[in-house]
């Protein structure tokens, strides 16, 4: 710890001398202060990477130098060590209150004051070595938590909306970044995405603490799905804040982070492998080559109606394009016969919805792409396959509609094309028996929608 510096503020000669005695070991360059006002003249003059203070001292006492301390923002990072025979809990709390990292009884400095001191340093170097963004339209939210983050030793930056941070951030990495959800020009969500989605891969990295005031769990899970590494609800105090700030940045935590970006990084290899099936399967027939895409097309357009999350929207897609990968373990001979199926056969056709959710089942969030896959040939009025539902899931429901008309409007070998209003006609006879109602009704909504957007 060479040309470590210690402004030590104690009114007692000989108890200065003894502490001075038992920082031998650290070998720094120590400087005394009789006083707090004392004290506070040599920190404004002077740098100092930490400080040592009593409490009861004349003419300016250890908490009104911390507080003097912390109103000054070239001194308010400086970690403080209070020393007192004060050790209520009450003088304690005030202590921390001030500002001190550390509260010592002078009873057990012999034994705990050069341990402390060698904590207290090595998480100082940790925060002073890391960047903080914060990102708020609020420039008191702005204020209070820089001030705060930079009273714990922080580097902290600060920008009003997501345009004006993703600018920095290009600038200079931050190390975490504390966001705002609603804010003017891009807000909290765009921001969030608009660094998943750059160039600079590194950008995806970075930890993504969203602040706001809406504490709905829901809500919270939504935006932890876009990437985001953590939520604090307002109001918070800034001590909750930096506990999580120091646990975000932990060794621990990285390695959970690059973790996760591994996962997403097989399960979007592995999800190009099943479009690339997907494709093979649709290139053995040619009469359902882009029936995938169409599906999709169709089940995304209904999710967009609906005004989901984006990333409910993906899922659908993803659910559109992946609802047959199943009939990939089907044999040509069943899955391209021109003719109608024999009982033998359409048994043998009714099991890719089931082959189809095992090839995705291993995929880690894939819970609501399986369901698709696998309920979308049930129907409400227990007729369906594999397993008779009368309940089907939402989505399923949505790419069953999707799939329908997709196959009525496209031409098949025991079948031609159908003009568009007869294929309307089979849609609407066929809700409540074929198809839930609420999945024709959403259908019929959007087709009416797109036609109207067409013309």
């Amino acid at each position: 710890m060479n040309n470590f510096r210690i402004l030590m503020i104690e009114d007692s000669a000989s108890t200065r001398r003894g502490m001075i005695e038992l920082l031998e070991p650290l070998r720094s360059e120590i400087t005394e202060a009789q006083n707090g006002r004392e004290g506070l003249a040599l920190s404004q003059s002077q740098k100092f990477d930490l400080i040592i203070t009593d409490l009861d001292m004349p003419e300016m006492d250890g908490i009104e130098f911390c507080q003097s301390l912390q109103k000054n923002p070239a001194t308010r990072g400086i970690p403080i060590i209070i020393v007192s025979a004060f050790d209520s809990n009450s003088d304690i709390d005030l202590g921390f209150q001030a500002g001190a990292w550390a509260y010592v009884p002078k009873r057990d400095a012999k034994t705990t004051l050069l341990s402390t001191i060698q904590d207290v340093r090595s998480k100082f170097r940790f925060h002073h070595e890391r960047l903080i963004l914060v990102v708020d339209d609020s420039r008191l939210v702005c204020r209070l938590v820089k001030e705060g983050l930079e009273k714990a030793g922080f580097q902290v930056v600060t920008a009003k909306n997501g345009k004006i941070a993703y600018e920095l951030v290009k600038q200079r990495k931050p190390d975490l970044i504390l966001s705002d959800l609603d804010m003017p020009v891009m807000n909290g969500f765009e921001f969030c995405e608009a660094l998943h989605a750059s160039a600079q891969e590194e950008y995806a990295s970075i930890p993504f603490v969203v602040m706001s005031t809406i504490s709905d769990r829901g809500h919270m899970k939504r935006i932890i799905r876009r990437g985001a590494a953590s939520y604090i609800v307002k109001p918070f105090n800034i001590d909750q804040l930096v506990i999580l700030v120091e646990r975000l940045l932990s060794d621990q935590f990285q390695i959970l982070l690059k973790e996760r970006e591994r996962l997403e990084t097989e399960r979007t290899l592995m999800l190009a492998s099943i479009a690339s099936l997907v494709s093979a399967l649709e290139a053995r027939d040619p009469y359902t080559r882009g029936h995938s895409e169409t599906v999709a097309r169709i089940a995304s357009g209904i999710a967009r109606m609906l005004k989901v999350s984006h990333e409910e929207i993906e899922m659908v897609t993803i659910g559109g394009r992946l609802h047959d990968i199943g009939k990939i373990g089907i044999r040509d001979d069943v899955l391209l016969k021109p003719g109608a199926l024999i009982a033998e056969e359409f048994d043998i056709i009714k099991q890719h919805p089931i082959i189809g959710a095992n090839i995705l089942k291993p995929i880690p969030s894939m819970t609501e792409i399986v369901s698709m896959v696998l309920y979308h040939h049930e129907r409400p009025d227990g007729k369906g396959y594999p397993y008779g539902l009368t309940t089907i899931p939402f989505w399923a429901s949505i790419i069953a509609v999707s799939d329908i008309y997709a196959a009525l409007r496209s031409e098949r070998p025991y079948q031609n094309s159908l003009p568009e209003d007869k294929a309307l006609r089979i849609i609407r006879n066929s809700r409540g028996t074929q198809l839930t109602e609420e999945s024709v009704d959403l259908f019929m909504a959007w087709h009416a929608a797109e036609s109207h957007s067409v013309e």
